[in-house]
């Protein structure tokens, strides 16, 4: 009986210390989050993506878009709204659009084709295919197709003089990768993102080196027709041949613009290709099956992992793959909620923006769902209004409310044309008072002494000077790109700007030399 008694004392401790021991993990699994229920969309929720596209479009003034939703690879739903240009013909989901920097999700495709094909490696250095690619930094040596892909070769983002540029001969390309040999390096090839389109315009060169095809054939034969992309193009001729929308930019801050703005063959792999939104579809249909694309196979399982799998931190939990940011899906829950990032599905996205399209491409491959956007029109003062529209699709997508947009830019990017035509007047105004002067009657100066006269002319050469500066230093520092790629992609900006320049670098010289003669020279009263 004692004994009974204490193998029972002695049971009872023993459960008493496992119960002790399991009540940190009992409270742990309590504090894990949860990640939220997958979302299935269903036609009321696509209803609701239509609603508030067109209430943007109306709100924005926005001419025409069209959106594809994809689903476990099958286009699910697919519409378009307003117009393609200004005669007023409707957009389709097979107008083709310039589609900005969502070519570079193309590009890769492209790249990884060749990198299975054993033509190109991952890991080698670019000159190894291309022995005379060069920079001003000797470290150049040491970029590898890799690191172009994740955009962490070290160059530099305002390495974009190619937008600047009208160039459409097939040669347009080589040429534009040749030219980066004045450029420096930004960082040091492989240790950090840094974002620039010549990387995947160097990568459309080593496509069209390796596969001895020019790199526009190229896409049409392995990308294009494979998946069916009827309405995509390499070149802004093809495009405009097979009705591609018109581009639209908003002016002054006021009123939309059909505008034509560069779209040069230099920049086709990062930049400057076309296609619809139906056929942005197909794409994301093939890579959420993994390659596969109805009865055919455009890239290998493993290519698309490869493809998608995070390489190199761009900030916070943003990350970037090849071709394609990715970050955890927020838009998943509800705003006014604290999610854990780890807890969410992961997102692969890229939005494209010119100075006259924009256009949007996202995918969730563990649910298997993508959406592509595209819209015939950007207002480069304030591109964060148009990106909230993506990010608000996939809210809606997911069985959450949108949010109202929050304009990010600051003053002198959403100003700009208003700083550029007031250059304009302050230059105008310079020279009516200096040609008043110079040209006032008897071809003498009254002006109360020679140091007015004097005062004037330094003003306006500080005036000219100031515009100077504000436009070869300043504003692309500050944009980080060049001067002829801001007059030539915000057109209301460069109407204004064109004739500043005019006026600071060709009047300002011979307007002073002028004032010093007509003020040194003796007059009746002393002073001309």
């Amino acid at each position: 009986m004692r004994r009974s008694s204490r193998f029972s004392r002695w049971f009872l401790l023993c459960l008493l210390a496992v119960a002790v021991l399991l009540r940190p993990f009992e409270h742990a699994a309590a504090v894990v989050p949860q990640a939220p229920p997958a979302v299935v969309p269903d036609q009321q929720t696509y209803e609701a993506v239509d609603a508030f596209l067109q209430e943007q479009m109306a709100a924005i003034g926005l001419p025409g878009a069209a959106v594809v939703v994809v689903q476990d690879g099958v286009p699910v739903h697919a519409a378009a709204y307003g117009s393609a240009d200004n005669s007023g013909r409707p957009m389709t989901v097979d107008t083709p659009v310039l589609l900005a920097s969502t070519s570079k999700s193309l590009t890769a495709i492209a790249v990884m084709q060749q990198v299975e094909a054993g033509r190109l490696r991952l890991d080698e250095p670019v000159r190894t295919y291309l022995p005379w690619f060069t920079l001003q930094d000797s470290r150049a040596s040491a970029i590898t197709v890799r690191h172009l892909l994740h955009q962490a070769s070290g160059m530099a983002s305002k390495d974009t003089a190619f937008e600047g540029s009208f160039a459409q001969h097939p040669q347009a390309l080589e040429e534009g990768v040749r030219d980066l040999a004045d450029s420096p390096l930004a960082g040091v090839p492989g240790a950090a993102f840094g974002y620039a389109n010549a990387n995947f315009n160097v990568l459309g060169l080593l496509v069209q080196t390796v596969s001895g095809q020019p790199f526009g054939d190229y896409m049409r034969q392995h990308v294009f027709d494979p998946l069916d992309m009827s309405h995509s193009h390499a070149t802004r001729a093809a495009a405009l041949a097979d009705g591609a929308a018109a581009g639209h930019s908003l002016w002054f801050g006021t009123f939309w613009q059909q505008t034509e703005v560069p779209a040069p063959t230099t920049g086709m792999p990062s930049s400057t290709m076309y296609a619809s939104a139906n056929d942005l579809g197909r794409e994301l249909s093939m890579l959420l099956d993994e390659g596969q694309y109805r009865d055919g196979r455009i890239l290998q399982p493993d290519s698309v992992r490869a493809m998608l799998k995070p390489g190199v931190r761009v900030d916070g939990s943003k990350m970037y793959a090849m071709g394609w940011f990715t970050r955890p899906l927020v838009e998943s829950v509800p705003a006014a909620e604290a999610a854990d990032n780890a807890s969410l599905p992961l997102l692969a996205e890229h939005q494209g923006e010119w100075g006259n399209s924009h256009t949007y491409l996202a995918m969730v491959p563990s649910t298997r769902l993508g959406v592509a956007l595209v819209i015939n029109a950007n207002d480069t003062s304030a591109p964060s209004r148009l990106k909230a529209i993506d990010t608000n699709i996939l809210r809606i997508l997911h069985g959450q409310q949108p949010i109202p947009a929050v304009v990010q830019e600051d003053w002198l990017q959403r100003y700009s044309w208003a700083v550029a035509l007031g250059l304009l007047v302050a230059e105008l105004l310079s020279l009516w008072l200096a040609l008043g002067v110079l040209l006032r009657s008897g071809g003498t100066y009254d002006g109360g002494g020679r140091l007015p006269l004097l005062a004037a002319g330094l003003a306006a050469l500080a005036l000219d000077a100031f515009a100077l500066w504000l436009c070869f230093i300043y504003a692309p520092a500050r944009f980080d790109t060049g001067l002829l790629v801001i007059i030539r992609q915000f057109p209301d900006v460069g109407v204004s700007l064109v004739p500043v320049l005019g006026l600071a670098i060709l009047w300002a010289v011979p307007r002073t030399v002028w004032l010093l003669i007509r003020a040194l020279r003796p007059g009746p009263h002393g002073v001309t």
